[in-house]
């Protein structure tokens, strides 16, 4: 065996070593198990061509499907709402058309404990007197709820209003001090509202805890009472927790098209959260000028938005009539939906235009032929070449 004969041989084997002793990063696969001959499935899918019916069939299908998850059924109308007394809040209790309850009479304790100087907030009952028009007298009770939902009213002791209207509670203590006075006139107010509240968290300005009053607290005005969304908020996927059910409302749809079903009227105890846009993610891939992660804008991106934002198709090197949009299904995410465009069609740029894609929608540009086969060449070639020159080497 000749010199030449050898170097070529020793040459070859350390070309068909691999990465083993080439210098640079890579992985011992010698404690892997893995065979990269074996096929990865056998399930062969379905791939739709996007046609003028495809379009059609995506639009009836999102008429369709409706909202995602709308107001649970049952709920009123935020018109017919009425707030009820709840522990903590602060009520007012009003007694007009009676002098002798005017501070100089003092037919009733004027104060029983002391306001807080540093808020003025008079925490414990309290009953003051103020001269009316035409003689009338009017006395306040300003009172807090206690937690067993029932408050302080002077000589009648403890009344409970705890889940009563405004109105009830006030038709309530008239019955009862009618037997202390005369025709009383009495108003129930509520002057803090402390009892009911529901959490605001996510993407929004301010993130906190909003008191529920007597006008209905519903989505969208929570999240405007917090400063607003954020930038990179998802409105189209707000959740809304109630107990052990979670509601995903459309907040964009209520705004553009004033679909009263996706802006809920919130109760005490509801946590809102407003999603960042991770969740709205579009993947551009392959023979692409920028593979990029898009998000959508306000839940909707058309396969041509995505395709300009990510800089369109590679002219040299990509494969036109191969376009994917590849999509997991809402029964089984492990199995996805494929769809293929066409770009060498005359339609293809108006149906890219109508096409939409869904969020974590995978966009590929495949790779053409000629390009695939000039990538091989690069590889080989240099190992080619470097062979040859080893075995014409003279001893």
């Amino acid at each position: 065996m000749t010199i030449k004969t050898t170097l070529f041989s020793l040459s070859l084997i350390a070309a068909l070593s691999g990465c083993a002793l080439a210098p640079g990063p890579h992985l011992d696969a010698s404690r892997m198990r893995d065979n990269l001959n074996e096929p990865t499935g056998h399930t062969a899918y379905k791939v739709h061509l996007i046609t003028p019916a495809v379009i059609l069939a995506q639009a009836k299908a999102a008429a369709a499907d409706g909202p995602a998850s709308p107001t649970p059924a049952g709920e009123p109308h935020p018109a017919l709402q009425e707030y009820r007394i709840g522990p903590m809040d602060i009520v007012g209790v009003t007694i007009w058309g009676h002098p002798e309850l005017s501070a100089s009479d003092g037919a009733l304790p004027q104060q029983r404990t002391p306001t807080n100087a540093a808020t003025g907030d008079q925490t414990s009952g309290t009953i003051t007197g103020l001269s009316g028009a035409g003689g009338n007298g009017v006395g306040t009770v300003r009172e807090r709820v206690a937690a067993d939902g029932t408050i302080f009213f002077p000589t009648l002791g403890r009344v409970a209003v705890g889940g009563k209207t405004p109105a009830n509670a006030a038709r309530l203590l008239t019955s009862m001090l009618s037997d202390h006075l005369k025709n009383p006139q009495v108003d129930v107010s509520i002057l803090q509202y402390r009892s009911q509240r529901v959490e605001v968290t996510g993407d929004i300005k301010r993130p906190g805890t909003l008191p529920i009053t007597d006008s209905p607290l519903s989505v969208v005005d929570a999240i405007a009472r917090t400063g607003g969304a954020l930038p990179d908020a998802d409105l189209q996927r707000v959740r809304v927790t109630r107990g052990n059910k979670v509601f995903v409302l459309d907040v964009n749809a209520v705004m553009r098209h004033g679909d009263a079903s996706q802006n809920m009227t919130l109760r005490s105890g509801d946590i809102v959260d407003v999603p960042n846009h991770n969740d709205s993610r579009v993947f551009v891939i392959g023979e692409i000028s920028k593979p990029s992660v898009l998000f959508m804008n306000n839940g909707h991106m058309a396969l041509a938005d995505a395709l300009a934002r990510a800089g369109s198709i590679n002219p040299t090197s990509a494969q036109p009539r191969q376009v994917l949009v590849i999509r997991r299904t809402p029964k089984d995410p492990t199995q996805p939906e494929i769809f293929r465009l066409d770009m060498t069609q005359v339609d293809a740029l108006l149906l890219s235009t109508e096409f939409s894609l869904k969020p974590l929608d995978v966009v590929y540009v495949g790779t053409a032929p000629l390009v695939s086969l000039n990538r091989l060449l690069n590889q080989v070639l240099p190992s080619v070449e470097s062979l040859y020159l080893i075995s014409t080497v003279h001893p």
